[in-house]
């Protein structure tokens, strides 16, 4: 949890499509499945995590299941500049729509 201002963050998160060439495939449950987003968190200490999900590659509607990010160079470069996108975003916030 950070503190910022008197205000308490509580969670800073962020959805990231995977590019199709960048895509790979894993298994739970007997379960293939095409992993085609990456939810990256900032935790407290400025370091990131980050967890993919997918669709199932038989089709059909399979769990919200989570599955660990592969180390490859071109996947953490993808949530390096994913988490930096979002942070300019976040600076340049234009106030609360009402």
């Amino acid at each position: 949890m950070t503190k910022l201002s008197g205000s308490e963050v509580s969670a800073l998160a962020i959805n990231v499509a995977v590019p199709e060439a960048l895509r790979w495939r894993d298994t739970r449950r007997e379960v293939e499945y095409e992993l085609q987003s990456i939810t990256v968190r900032l935790l407290p200490d400025g370091t990131l995590a980050a967890k993919a999900y997918g669709r199932p590659v038989a089709g059909g509607r399979g769990g919200y299941v989570s599955f660990p990010v592969p180390e490859r160079p071109e996947l953490r470069e993808l949530v390096a500049r994913s988490a930096d996108r979002a942070a300019q975003l976040w600076a340049e916030h234009r106030g609360l729509v009402t």
